[in-house]
């Protein structure tokens, strides 16, 4: 199973549910992210609080969803609004599709404390999130039950 993150600019909280997927996720689930509109560069506070969780950044990169066109996922999980409006390309086909809405950790002003605040709660949310997917009996769900507790999921 290949589970796509998808934001705006694929650099920050896609890139942190991502590399948080993977780190959790069991052999044959793969965790890819891309955005509309890549910026090209990866959010440098995102890598610096994955690897202070002990949460690999090897390989990490700001890409379009072209990039998955000859491999399209099974699951595309929208993290920011503004990408939820927009329609997946086409060659994502029959991809299940949700929303988890995530505020932006990177777009917080103030002091260092509560920047690095921010960025933390950003990873817990995920955090929970991801476990709830990961505990779910994937291999004997439809479609259909998936696709609900997706949608579940993306209110805790």
């Amino acid at each position: 199973m290949k589970v796509l993150f998808m934001c705006t600019h694929n650099s920050c909280r896609s890139i942190l549910s991502e590399a948080l997927f993977s780190h959790l996720a069991p052999a044959g689930i793969e965790a890819v992210s891309s955005g509309s509109f890549p910026s090209g560069r990866v959010n440098q506070r995102a890598l610096q609080t994955l690897a202070a969780a002990g949460i690999s950044t090897a390989g990490l990169s700001s890409k379009g969803s072209g990039a998955f066109e000859g491999v399209p996922p099974d699951v595309v999980i929208t993290v920011c609004d503004r990408a939820a409006g927009e329609a997946c390309p086409v060659f994502f086909g029959p991809a299940l599709k949700a929303h988890w809405g995530l505020a932006d950790p990177s777009e917080v002003t103030g002091s260092e404390a509560e920047i690095s605040a921010a960025f933390d709660a950003t990873l817990a949310k995920i955090r929970e999130r991801v476990s709830a997917f990961l505990e779910l009996p994937l291999k004997e769900m439809s479609a259909a039950a998936l696709q609900a507790e997706l949608n579940r999921i993306g209110t805790l």
